[in-house]
């Protein structure tokens, strides 16, 4: 989906009934993160071998991409319907 600074952004399609969240990864680093649409944020639900620095890298880029992250949530939810 989002390949930004070594960091590849994802989603998985056996996560039934979440909300829309991002997972990311690199090496063997990784999050989710649940992105609330109405306020603009992106709270950590769980993170692996990352640095503050990899935080707020993966954060910024989530906001930078926000919307593009959102909409592409909502095209893989709509693929997994059909």
């Amino acid at each position: 989906m989002l390949m930004i600074f070594g960091w590849r952004f994802f989603f998985y399609a056996n996560e039934r009934n979440e909300p829309a969240h991002v997972h990311c990864r690199k090496g063997n680093a990784e999050a989710k993160y649940w992105l609330d649409v109405e306020a603009f944020a992106a709270i950590e639900e769980h993170s692996y071998n990352m640095s503050p620095a990899d935080k707020r890298t993966v954060r910024r880029v989530i906001f930078e991409h926000f919307d593009y992250i959102v909409s592409e949530w909502e095209k893989f939810q709509e693929g997994k319907d059909g």
